[in-house]
């Protein structure tokens, strides 16, 4: 075997290495104990060479009292050379070569093939016949440390680092990748600086260039000491530990400023890094720098601009940095920076996302008559925030609502985008008071325009709780499930109807009584279907959930509807969360009809006084006397605007809830708008004072003309 050829051997971790001190992750050194000699002989045991080559031959040097051959003594042939190099065997495997000892006191990777750094008392340098060091060429002097390390070293180094950096998918986790790759196996200690704030992507930054300490590493100053480990540094307290300032502005053509556009690592012992010190860590933390070659400074650069550095410092006690470790601080912070770059984008992105979301959701759901709302949304994963499921909660004319729940296909950005269309479309539509099914009608052409593949599901639901009653219209949606007082759950029988976007099919809607105290509970699949179960298994464990939590409570009180959307996502296990979850949830409280009064009057002159008569009467029933002045005051404003234009009968209805709603309907569809009446008119001063007397008011549109309503506070 050629012993100038560089042969890599797997490094096993489950057993120490022949001829070498094992070493913990941690960098301490495992002693083991010297080889066991034969007796009678005086000699330590052949070593099998690392390569599994013959062992020594017997006119190789003895090895000293600790069974090693001490590098840079003279051997018995008076060469005063390592006896395992020959020409040219820098990276020669030892005992490969004929009479070669295995070097006891070559530090072995790590796990990952991590190198060791060996403090100062653990190696000499090697010399060669001129007198210089074998490793860097530099004259040699008495009792200084050298690292014994294989240019194959390094490159197992970098290329675990590297890895360890490359696996971190936020800034956090790539900054700490970088501190823990390097201390304590390549620095004694790390300060990495990152751009504040730092540019994301093409972003030109404004301002100053201001650097912050983002994270700071240092070998802790206790380390086990036990089972044979011993310290790879002293534990008492370091002058390192004084290292780093919190902030520092980079001014314009400073020391520091030339070393960052540099982008190459330099040794702090020149004179540009030595003047860029005391701006990068104030005067006391640059005091506190060991001299020699003991520090690195590294720019960090992502792709377009310098986003920070990193200071790899050693300990004074410790051997220095060579001239190759610069190519290795170059590696890590060009993996570090590029990697921060990404972060930095990633983070963006999934902030965009977030908003996104967050701005197709409801932020709050409205308050409306007779009905309680709690709903929940969770996302498939961390790394898939975005989805298609929405939910969302309508008013509509005549105190009902709309509830709204559905799930277009996919996890993506456009998925959300199509999501957030067919939400506003179906808003649209269903200010209109359009029947469900006509609601369903209209968003499947929606989407059908919107693209080929642009499918969904969707289940549309109004609750009138003046009649107590429900009309429902599903497209290829899960169907709801129905809480009612005594604790029964019930999935309801509504025909489930194609997906929005397949095109030429209809919808049907069902009505269905809505009994006071019922909850109704509408969902995406999510929350019922997994890799681990069908839909209908779902739909039924959530049917035996919601059964089981009423129980809690008794036949007579029905579940918080807050704790009750708790429950079902508790039903959640282990790999059940494959998709988007959105879940709203329905308290029908209702409005008794003796809290309703509700009268046909007559396009006809006479029709403003009726109504105020009917009003009166109406709020002396309720013992809502106080309110008489400003109800029928604002009552035949409205209803006077409504016969003007009406052809067919106006509807007046009262409701007595928290507050006092009036509602007036005509067959017209024009809408009133509010203006300012000239000294001159002789009309337009009702809806002004309506504005001013009603704690809200509002117009509505339907299908079959328009009502205006207002609200006033009572008691």
């Amino acid at each position: 075997m050629d012993s100038t050829r560089v042969t890599e051997q797997p490094t096993s971790f489950g057993r120490p290495q022949p001829g070498a001190d094992p070493v913990d992750p941690h960098g301490a050194l495992l002693r083991t104990p010297p080889p066991a000699q034969v007796p009678g002989t005086g000699a330590a045991l052949p070593v099998q060479s690392r390569s599994g080559g013959e062992p020594p031959a017997s006119g190789a040097t003895p090895p000293g009292p600790s069974g090693a051959t001490s590098p840079g003594t003279t051997t018995p042939g008076g060469t005063g050379q390592d006896p395992a190099a020959g020409p040219g065997s820098e990276h020669a495997q030892p005992g490969a070569g004929q009479g070669a000892e295995p070097d006891t006191h070559r530090p072995r990777p790590v796990p990952e093939g991590i190198p060791v750094q060996p403090a100062a008392d653990h190696d000499r340098p090697v010399r060669v016949p001129d007198g210089t060091e074998r490793r860097t060429g530099q004259p040699a002097h008495p009792g200084r440390p050298t690292p014994m390390r294989r240019d194959g070293d390094r490159l197992r180094f970098v290329g675990a680092a590297t890895r360890r950096i490359a696996r971190g998918i936020d800034l956090d986790e790539i900054v700490m990748g970088l501190c823990r790759a390097t201390v304590p196996t390549f620095s004694d200690a790390i300060l990495v600086y990152l751009r504040d704030p730092l540019p994301v992507g093409d972003e030109r930054p404004t301002g100053p260039l201001v650097l912050r300490l983002r994270r700071t590493d240092r070998i802790p100053a206790e380390r086990d000491t036990e089972g044979g480990f011993t310290p790879a540094a002293p534990p008492e307290p370091s002058e390192l530990d004084s290292v780093g300032a919190e902030l520092c502005t980079v001014r314009p053509g400073s020391a520091l400023a030339e070393v960052l556009r540099g982008v190459r690592p330099v040794f702090t012992d020149a004179p540009a890094a030595r003047a860029a010190l005391p701006e990068l860590l104030g005067e006391e933390g640059a005091s506190a720098v060991p001299d020699g070659q003991r520090a690195i400074l590294a720019p960090l650069r992502g792709r377009r601009r310098v986003i920070g550095a990193a200071l790899f410092l050693r300990r004074p006690e410790r051997i220095p940095f060579e001239a190759d470790d610069l190519l290795v601080a170059a590696q890590l912070a060009t993996h570090s920076a590029l990697g921060i770059d990404k972060a930095v984008l990633y983070g963006r992105e999934a902030y965009i996302a977030d908003e996104l979301q967050r701005t197709m959701l409801p932020e709050n759901l409205p308050r409306c008559t007779g009905v309680r709302l709690a709903s929940r949304y969770l996302p498939a994963a961390e790394t898939a925030r975005v989805g298609g499921d929405w939910y969302d909660a309508i008013p509509l004319p005549g105190s009902r609502v709309a509830l709204v729940v559905g799930d277009v296909m996919g996890h993506s950005m456009t998925s959300a985008a199509i999501m957030g269309q067919l939400r506003t479309t179906a808003q649209t539509l269903a200010g209109l008071d359009l029947p469900p099914q006509e609601v369903l009608h209209h968003l499947d052409e929606q989407a059908q325009r919107l693209g080929v593949d642009r499918m969904a599901t969707c289940l549309y639901a109004v609750y009138d709780p003046v009649a107590h009653r429900i009309t429902i219209a599903n497209a290829g949606h899960p169907p709801p499930v129905l809480l009612e007082l005594g604790g029964r759950a019930e999935v309801l029988r509504v025909p489930a109807g194609a997906p929005i976007g397949v095109g030429g099919v209809d919808f049907e809607a069902v009505e269905l009584d809505a009994p006071a105290g019922a909850t109704l509970l509408l969902y995406t699949d999510g929350l019922v279907e997994s890799r681990l179960r069908d839909v209908w298994t779902g739909i039924e464990q959530l049917r035996e959930k919601l059964a089981a939590t009423a129980q809690l409570t008794g036949p007579d009180h029905p579940p918080p509807l807050e704790a009750l959307c708790d429950e079902v996502l508790d039903m959640l296990g282990p790999g059940d969360r494959d998709d988007d979850i959105a879940l709203l949830a329905a308290r029908f409280d209702g409005i008794a009809p003796s809290d309703v009064a509700y009268w046909f009057l007559e396009p006809e002159d006479a029709a403003p006084g009726r109504a105020r008569r009917l009003a009166r009467k109406a709020l002396s029933r309720w013992g809502m006397e106080e309110l008489s002045d400003s109800v029928e005051l604002l009552v035949s404003e409205v209803v006077t605007n409504a016969v003007r234009y009406a052809t067919r009968p106006v509807t007046l209805r009262l409701l007595r809830t928290d507050v006092l709603r009036c509602e007036v309907g005509d067959d017209v569809p024009q809408l009133p708008r509010l203006r300012q009446a000239r000294a001159t008119d002789e009309g337009g001063r009702g809806l002004y004072l309506v504005n001013r007397l009603a704690r809200r008011w509002g117009a509505t549109r339907l299908s079959t003309g328009k009502v205006v309503w207002f609200e006033l506070n009572h008691g």
